[in-house]
């Protein structure tokens, strides 16, 4: 089949690197010209500086002669006329507290669109064509969007939602063996077509191929990150608290201890600083919103929102509170800036924040590292936007961006980073203040704190270095 993407960002360039791996020719359509041609390179390590996504590389390199990059709307003129569906994987980022998705990115593509698609098949429009919403969007937004197409004169086709339920850093793998495909459509000839595109999975015993109308498919999506958000939220709020309040207690023996249920399940039991990413948070803001215009109680949302920034403002305070750390005119070195391990994405990155706070304490130095997403955070902490930004450094190796620090803390779940008590132990003797907000050195902290380190970790009372 013939296919287009509008959008070559995390979703854009891995859902249509697995379609072009499944046999489909496919355009990806971006207008960020330096991206395009980074994903476009054919080289894999140009494509990981890009977009840091394990397997990706090596899958747009294997199918390049069925993958075609372009930053040019033309190109996209010239392959309607044979397109089968259009899939949008344009970014909805919420609007601000009140959570309205902002919905300009796809509108101004759908308006692009909308000229091209006119003037298909010399203007006759006799190719009917799908469009698809990847992006998680508000659950009237195919009707929304058929009316943007409508109004503009466009015809013969149907408008789908396909919502993605891909996890950064898994999003290939993920890809290629989905555990759910779902299609929300309104006729048979929408369906068709989806079941074209994704034949590789229709009669895969291990995939669940779920059919439903347009709003429920985007409903779904926007539930299903909920859950997931506030699964995580809850583990912070009361199993967390329970193991940071009573002393003798580990955390991790708690989760052994409730996730051998099966009626619970194992997922979610993971105390962290912050839940951040590009989606849960955004999309449970957005399903407040959306509740809140109908009526609908909003409490329970709310408060999984409120308990995300308590818990991260809370594991900053405790260095006030319980270790009597003052931040002015210290060296303070963080560890990770990506919002999860193996990924380069920033969205809603713990390390953001810490850093506003850091920068309202005026410490003396901020000294980051992080093994992959460094660049993105360089963009976003430039200097020409703010002078305060000086004090950001970055370094290549941990042992360089810890030494001379006063504290560090560890904000990303990065698998190397587990042997970072060693590396502190030789860099930065104590008194010495760490800082685990990914619990990654639970097992060395009796040893820390006997070698005189205070340690404050989510999941965690406070340890008081007791060097003898």
């Amino acid at each position: 089949m013939k296919l287009i993407y509008f959008g070559a960002g995390f979703v854009g360039a891995c859902s249509a690197a697995v379609m072009a791996d499944s046999g489909h020719d496919v355009l990806v359509y971006d207008i960020d010209k330096i991206k395009i041609q980074m994903l476009g390179s054919g080289d894999r390590d140009t494509i990981e500086k890009c977009l840091f996504e394990k397997g990706l590389g090596d899958m747009l390199v294997r199918n390049t002669k069925r993958i075609v990059f372009s930053n040019q709307i033309d190109d996209v003129a010239g392959a309607v006329n044979e397109a089968d569906a259009i899939f949008m994987c344009l970014p909805t980022p919420d609007k601000g507290t009140d959570g309205g998705s902002d919905l300009s990115f796809y509108e101004n593509a759908a308006a692009d669109l909308s000229k091209i698609l006119k003037t298909r098949n010399d203007s006759t429009q006799s190719k009917y064509v799908v469009i698809v919403n990847k992006s998680t969007v508000p659950i009237n937004m195919a009707e929304r969007a058929s009316e943007i197409f409508n109004f503009a004169g466009v015809i013969n086709l149907g408008v789908v939602s396909n919502p993605e339920f891909l996890v950064e850093g898994k999003a290939v793998d993920g890809s290629l063996k989905p555990d759910r495909i779902v299609i929300g459509g309104k006729s048979e000839r929408d369906f068709a077509v989806m079941r074209n595109v994704y034949q590789r999975f229709i009669t895969s015993p291990t995939v669940k191929y779920i059919e439903v109308n347009p709003r429920e498919a985007a409903a779904g999506k926007l539930l299903a990150n909920y859950y997931l958000f506030s699964r995580l939220i809850s583990t912070y709020e009361v199993m967390g608290r329970v193991a940071e309040s009573f002393e003798g207690i580990e955390f991790e023996k708690l989760r052994d201890i409730v996730s051998s249920d099966d009626r619970i399940g194992k997922w979610g039991f993971y105390d962290s600083v912050y839940s951040g990413g590009s989606c849960f948070i955004k999309d449970s803001k957005s399903l407040k919103k959306q509740l809140t215009e109908t009526g609908a109680n909003v409490e329970h949302v709310k408060r999984m929102l409120e308990g995300n920034d308590f818990q991260l403002n809370n594991f900053y305070a405790r260095a006030k509170r319980d270790a009597g750390f003052n931040f002015a005119d210290r060296k303070v070195t963080i560890m990770g800036a990506a919002f999860k391990r193996d990924t380069n994405d920033i969205r809603n990155s713990p390390a953001i924040k810490i850093i506003e706070l850091l920068l309202s304490d005026k410490v003396k130095e901020i000294r980051i590292y992080d093994p992959a997403a460094m660049p993105m955070f360089q963009k976003l902490f430039d200097t020409a936007k703010d002078e305060r930004f000086k004090i950001i450094k970055y370094f290549n190796t941990e042992e360089e961006a810890l030494s001379s620090s006063d504290a560090c803390m560890i904000l990303t779940d990065w698998p190397k980073f587990r042997t970072l008590g060693e590396t502190i132990k030789k860099s930065c003797p104590a008194p010495y203040l760490i800082l685990d907000g990914r619990r990654m050195l639970a097992g060395q902290f009796d040893e820390l704190s006997a070698l005189g380190y205070d340690i404050i970790a989510v999941g965690s009372p406070f340890y008081k270095g007791n060097k003898k």
